[in-house]
Formats: C-alpha cells, structure tokens, sequence
C-alpha cells in the first residue's frame, strides 16, 4: 500500500476518504441522535450559574469565538504565491473558559454530568434549581466522597482536574510522558493527584482505567470510547451555525463550509465533526490533522482497522511536540462512528506547526499551542478539491491561553 509506505517514511500526505456517504444516508444508523447533543447542550445550560461565579467568569457559557483572520491569509497568501479564495476563519477554542482549550467541552461536559448525577440521585439536586448552589460547602464535603480519573497528554487532564476540583471531587489525572511540565504543575497547584509514566498515552489510559476500579466511588473519563466527553464536542460543532449566521457566512454548494481539526484520538475532533453535520449535512466537509509521527486517526480510517492498529505497527515512534495528538492508537468507538461522514486526514510535519504558528502569530498576534497548528496543513493539501466551488475556510485552534509566557517563547523560537 504506497499510503501506508508514505506514512511510514513520515511524509505529509492526504487520505481523501472513499467511504464518504450522504449524511441523510448515515444518519439514521447512528447510535448517537441529534435529540442527544440538544440534552448535552441544555445540561451545559443548567451549570452556566455554577461556572460564571466558580471562575469568577463574565458568563457561564462554555463556548468560544469565531475570527475572520485577513491578516494571516494575506500573509498565507504571500508565503505560498496564490490568492485563496473566501475566507479563513478561525474557532478560538485556544480560549474555551475555565481550561483553555477544546477538552473543556467533552472533559468538563462529563463530570457537570457526573456531578448533576450524584446530586440528583441523593436528593440534593433538583434540574430546576439555581445550579450555582454547587458552590455550598456540602455539596463539595458530598463530592470529596468521590473520585474522577482520567488518563491524558495533557489538555483533557486540564480540563477535568479544573472543573473536579472547583466542584469538591478528589481528581486522580494520569498523565503521559508526552505531557508538558506546565500543565502538570497547573494541576498539582490546584489540588489535583498527578501520577505521571514513562509511557506514551495509551498507557496512562490502561493504569487509569485499572486504579479507577478498584474504587467503587471511582468514575473514569474514558478518552478512547465515552460517548459522554463525544457529545460535549458536539455542542461545539452544532453552535457553529448560529454563530456563522450571526456574522452572515452562510455555506451552500458553491460555498462549503471546509472544516480543518486537529485529531490525537479523535474524540474532540470526531464530536465536533458531528455536531457540524448536524448543522450543516453535506455542506460541511470536516479533515483531521495529525502529525508524521502519530497519524493514528488516518491509518485506523485507512485500514478500517480502527483501533486494531497503531502506529508503531509501521514503524512510527509516535514522538511530536503537538504533545495532545501524541496518540498511537485511535478511538475505535470514533473512528467507526465517523467513517461515512470525514472527507479525509492528512499529516503535518513538526517543523510546520512551527511554521504557521510564527506566521499567526506575526500576522494577527495569536498564539495558540502547537498542536493546534496541525491543520493549517489542510489548505495546501486539499486545494485541489476544490477548483470548482469557493470555500469559507476554518481552523479549530484546539489550546493555548493557558500556555505560561516562557513556554510560549520557547514555542515562537523553535526552529527558527
């Protein structure tokens, strides 16, 4: 298979995807409904009174903008020698409240879940109340009687040791050799247990999910298979629409709307995927971006092997700096779910993440992490596509404000 031997020898490639169905043919034989992500966005509803005094927040809405960026696409422009056609928007989840990145949809959405559970079934919460009496001492003595654990690269295990421990949980984040020191030097300072291994990712999911079980108090956020974090994405992408209306962007056949995400296991990106088909249908053509080193995603589509195959069965070793999407083996409840509805993946090398993080970041004065360059691949690789119709562009910037000052520096010089 020349796919196979491309990825093998960490070439940037595009898989365009020959499964792709119409979404009215793909729809009604998926377990997960549009009625779901409604109930998932009403429950983000409920907690907004919690969240806006808990993070001393202007609003409880765990939602983020989206920006026209002209200055990067004329910068884009002049870097390549061509003129794009439409516009480049970005989707500021590098600002998503309380943990800065596209987890705090999924990762906070199941424990607001988890948390709304408990106070429900041990009659201290009722939906119809002011849910910013979570703040009260006994509701956090009843939740310290309880444990969240979750296995992470780092921004998942952010945003669930955030909001656990806002809440009164005990918080248990197993984290990866490829996590960065920040972050977990942000989670130890706010109280959170930080066990941290000398193995990639799939490892600190296996020991979490073990140490989870031996406590029958012990909840465990699965980042591989819950459909609970999937549907907090989903919102995501479902909000796309009002908020594309509101700035007069309206895709249609001429103009898709042509989604760019960057992808570790693919529950963020394949939730977000939902949610814009949802909105969208056909209108939307959604990529996953994954670096050389980890294309998971691709090589589980590609092979319909799902989570059967990793990475280092070709070779790979798995080692980037975009450390959320150091992922060796895909979600196989994603990658299943998604594989009529994604047009394709593609990789990125680490050197451009460099590239196009320098080049946002001089043109707009953005900074976003690094793993969240990975799409700004996507249209090099897939203007082909499209010579007939003239797409709105978008790329989801996955993290980044909570990124410390010397870190950022760090970034910005990288390969220079």
């Amino acid at each position: 298979m020349d796919l196979i031997e491309n990825l093998r020898e960490m070439k940037e490639v595009l898989w365009v995807n020959p499964n792709y169905e119409p979404f009215e043919k793909v729809y009604p034989h998926l377990e997960i409904k549009k009625e779901d992500v409604i109930e998932a966005k009403e429950r983000f509803k409920r907690f907004e009174p919690f969240i806006k005094k808990a993070f001393n927040l202007d609003s409880g809405i765990v939602e983020s903008r989206i920006e026209e960026i002209h200055n990067y696409k004329s910068w884009y422009e002049n870097e390549i020698g061509q003129k794009i056609d439409g516009k480049i928007l970005l989707k500021r989840d590098d600002l998503l409240p309380i943990a800065g990145s596209i987890k705090g949809r999924g990762g906070v959405y199941e424990v607001l879940k988890i948390a709304e559970n408990l106070g429900i079934q041990h009659g201290m919460l009722n939906i119809e109340d002011d849910y910013s009496i979570l703040l009260e001492q006994r509701f956090k003595d009843f939740y310290k009687k309880f444990t969240i654990q979750v296995g992470s690269t780092g921004n998942l295990g952010l945003s669930i040791g955030m909001i656990s421990s806002r809440l009164g949980f005990n918080v248990v984040v197993h984290m990866s050799i490829d996590a960065k020191q920040w972050k977990k030097d942000m989670l130890r300072a706010n109280g959170v247990n930080v066990i941290e291994y000398k193995e990639d990712y799939s490892k600190a999911v296996e020991m979490g999910r073990k140490e989870s079980e031996k406590n029958i108090n012990s909840f465990f956020i699965d980042d591989e298979n819950s459909k609970d974090l999937f549907l907090g994405y989903a919102v995501g992408g479902l909000n796309v629409k009002e908020q594309l209306d509101g700035m007069g962007i309206i895709p249609d056949r001429t103009h898709p709307l042509v989604v760019f995400l960057p992808c570790g296991v693919g529950g963020g990106p394949g939730g977000v995927l939902y949610g814009l088909k949802l909105a969208y249908k056909d209108l939307v053509h959604c990529y996953f971006a994954e670096p050389t080193h980890s294309p998971s995603m691709l090589l589980g589509l590609a092979t319909k092997k799902h989570n059967e195959i990793s990475v280092f069965d070709i070779g790979l070793d798995n080692k980037t700096q975009a450390d959320g999407l150091a992922v060796g083996r895909a979600s196989g409840f994603v990658g299943k779910f998604i594989e009529n509805m994604i047009h394709g993946c593609f990789t990125i090398n680490d050197e451009k993440l460099f590239y196009y993080l320098k080049g946002l970041y001089n043109s707009e004065n953005i900074f976003i992490e690094p793993s969240s360059l990975a799409g700004f691949n996507g249209i090099s690789l897939t203007k082909n596509l499209y010579t007939e119709v003239f797409p709105y562009y978008m790329m989801w910037a996955t993290g980044g404000s909570l990124v410390p000052e010397s870190e950022r520096k760090k970034f910005l010089q990288m390969f220079a």
